[in-house]
């Protein structure tokens, strides 16, 4: 197979950038085009919701490279200037301005939208997290309230309650399911989640739905819950899951289910590839489809996705992982632990704030966890999540 001539990748953010430096770093010298929304140098995503919105980093600090290595890498980058749509056989993309960029093979890097509550956007006060413009919005929110409200059970809601209640707010922790991370975690560490976070002053308000926002003078006032009960609010943050950012490729010709749907290399289409949070790809290994919305998935996959790109037959078979900081608490994550697994600790002490564990469904390993234990979990990763 001879590489394309020419690449676009859409979305220069992890998954984009990596999938360019990887191109380079095996050898690509074709035509690299990287087609942004945002009109920032790319950065990393992590730090928004913790780093970044508690202040102790400056905004450039999250900056994924500086621009004397973006010019290194010799591509063009186009920013500020979203995708509308995509002709997948022509691979054709047009952009708001009407620009329309072709090149020999398309890359897919468009990542995630945040979902919104109902009247949210009617009403100030009301914030998302997914970039760096909403943290720092969100950041000079929470240094002009007293009572935060976040809505959303999931990490992102735990790590922007961790990071605000550091900062001394009031915090009520709203979710619709029974703990905190519950389906990332199970009941039984997510309970020890939990608990961490009352132990931190975060009030907890979980198996409740939201059914509407208040207000008065057009700004937020308050939650109101399904229950009837009403928390007051200064600042609220709808952290209810995020939808893969698909919508500009309506009648591009491309499946589109839970993300850009891949083969197990993680094309789309030919000469169109998908990387990132917005890749749903088939996994030979696991013998199911996977969408991964990590920053370690968007490493791992620009890799494969470069090799492919340059003529490889890799298919794509990651372990999946995803960590998470919350106050001093680090976990790491391995495999796939859910609700309806067994988990045993293997190692430590959870009273102790330090501990691994194993999780089994029907006797079979499906994923670890480290809780302050990133090296055993790593271990037992290797023990009993290996790819055959």
């Amino acid at each position: 197979m001879t590489p394309p001539e020419s690449i676009l990748i859409v979305g220069a953010s992890a998954a984009g950038l990596g999938t360019a430096e990887a191109l380079r770093r095996q050898g690509y010298t074709g035509r690299l085009t990287l087609l942004d929304a945002e009109p920032h140098l790319p950065y990393d995503r992590p730090p928004l919701s913790k780093q970044v919105l508690a202040g102790a980093w400056e905004p450039a600090r999250a900056q994924l490279r500086t621009q004397e290595q973006l010019d290194a890498l010799g591509a063009a980058f186009v920013r500020g200037e979203p995708a509308t749509a995509l002709d997948a056989r022509e691979r054709a993309v047009t952009t708001a301005s009407g620009r329309v960029v072709r090149a020999d093979a398309v890359v897919i890097a468009t990542g995630l939208v945040p979902c919104r509550l109902p009247g949210q956007d009617g009403l100030a006060g009301v914030h998302v997290l997914r970039g760096l413009d909403d943290s720092l919005a969100l950041r000079l929110g929470l240094t002009a309230a007293r009572r935060l409200v976040v809505v959303g059970e999931g990490v992102l809601g735990a790590e922007i309650a961790a990071t605000a209640r550091s900062m001394g707010l009031d915090v009520t922790l709203v979710g619709m399911g029974r703990a905190i991370l519950a389906d990332q975690l199970g009941d039984v560490i997510a309970g020890h989640l939990a608990r961490t976070h009352e132990e931190r002053g975060v009030r907890l308000r979980l198996g409740v739905t939201v059914e509407a926002l208040t207000g008065a003078a057009g700004r937020v006032r308050g939650v109101r819950l399904a229950t009837g009960e009403t928390l007051d609010a200064d600042a609220v943050v709808a952290a209810i899951g995020s939808r893969p950012a698909t919508g500009w490729l309506a009648g591009s010709g491309l499946r589109l289910g839970d993300g850009v749907e891949c083969d197990a290399r993680c094309r789309a289409a030919d000469g169109v590839y998908a990387v990132g949070d917005v890749a749903s790809f088939h996994h030979e290994v696991m013998g199911r489809r996977l969408r991964l919305e990590n920053r370690t998935n968007a490493t791992e996959q620009a890799q494969v996705v470069a090799a492919n790109l340059l003529g490889a037959d890799r298919p794509y078979t990651p372990i999946p992982y995803f960590w998470t900081d919350q106050y001093d608490v680090k976990i790491q994550a391995h495999g796939l632990p859910s609700q309806e697994a067994v988990a045993s600790v293997t190692d430590g002490d959870p009273e102790q704030h330090r501990f691994a564990a194993v999780y089994r469904e029907e006797g079979r390993v499906t994923g670890v966890l480290g809780w302050n234990m990133a090296k055993q979990a790593r271990v037992l990763r290797q023990q009993h999540l290996t790819p055959a």
